[in-house]
């Protein structure tokens, strides 16, 4: 199937910060403010995660490495914007749509960058999570790898502030929440904030490897820093709201659960399972957090029932 694809630089006034609910444009880049680009990635029917583009003085830097196919698409529209070279590649998390197209960068000469975690988290989970997707992926499995190539260099004092005398990128970690590597990047002069799964528009949280309960204070830390312009890990970009509509899904999650568990329900009452894996759910949430309730809710109720049952985070335990 051929997939129309667009390019378009166009002021981020467009994109109507301060309104949540935008229109996806998978495969679309837009100007965010100048010499920054937001990429939209195909979710849906490719699997690929949103790509940020920055430019430096002598050089880019791209956030997050995508699937393999998904640089490729990255690399090409790149050559759009600027004649400058990718100097450096930022896994916001080891999950495959952000970080398995690593190779594909180094091969290109950029250094991929990460928080430490990163590494630990591919240590622990791969090369068991790689082998799988090879399997469904050709773009995985045609890079001909036993694992997930790690991130070249990491960090572990936050904030690892890359600037050039033109321009400023701050990453942080501000704990475990989507996975305990979670990284952001953050432009204070232009204050945008590229958030990865830590933040995301849309219904696409996953929590199998997260911290629900501490989840909301990692969106709390990213809050402090002041952004106007939010460029989530899936979803379409715009402002603060996607800050505040994550951390309120977050919270109100885990207390319908709760809540829940403390009246004497089962969790068989409230999930529905079929072959061991969450397939519905009998909790509702405020309709206020509805843009981020969707097919993954049941896994993400079994998930925080869990971690409440067990006193420990999602990410932490085997099932």
């Amino acid at each position: 199937m051929l997939r129309t694809r667009t390019l378009v630089a166009a002021p981020f006034a467009t994109l109507a910060v301060g309104a949540l609910f935008l229109t996806a444009q998978p495969n679309s880049v837009k100007q965010i403010a100048d010499g920054v680009w937001f990429r939209e990635g195909d979710i849906k029917t490719e699997g690929h995660c949103n790509n940020i583009i920055i430019e430096m003085k002598d050089y880019l830097v791209v956030i997050d490495a995508n699937f393999p196919s998904g640089a490729r698409r990255v690399m090409e529209d790149v050559k759009k914007l600027s004649k400058k070279p990718i100097k450096y590649v930022f896994d916001t998390h080891h999950h495959g749509d952000h970080a398995y197209a690593n190779a594909v960068w180094t091969k290109a000469g950029a250094t991929t960058l990460a928080h430490a975690n990163v590494v630990a988290e591919m240590d622990k989970y791969e090369p068991q999570r790689w082998q799988e997707a090879s399997k469904e992926r050709k773009d995985v499995r045609e890079l001909n790898l036993k694992t997930a190539e790690r991130p070249k260099q990491t960090f572990s004092t936050s904030p690892f502030v890359l600037t050039d005398g033109k321009r400023k990128i701050e990453f942080h970690h501000f704990g475990w929440a989507h996975t305990r590597g979670d990284g952001f990047a953050f432009l204070p002069a232009e204050k945008i904030l590229c958030t990865g799964d830590a933040v995301v528009n849309g219904p696409y949280n996953y929590t199998a490897d997260g911290n629900v309960g501490n989840w909301p204070e990692v969106v709390k830390s990213a809050q402090k820093l002041g952004a106007a312009k939010v460029l989530p890990g899936h979803g379409p970009a715009g402002g603060t709201e996607i800050l505040s509509g994550e951390l309120a899904f977050m919270t109100e999650l885990r207390k319908a659960v709760d809540a829940a568990r403390k009246s004497g329900k089962k969790l068989e009452q409230v999930v529905t399972m079929k072959d061991k894996k969450p397939t519905a759910s009998s909790l509702k949430l405020p309709d206020s957090v509805k843009n981020w309730v969707g097919d993954f809710f049941p896994a993400q109720v079994y998930d925080t029932w869990m971690e409440l049952e067990k006193g420990a985070p999602r990410g932490s335990l085997k099932l």
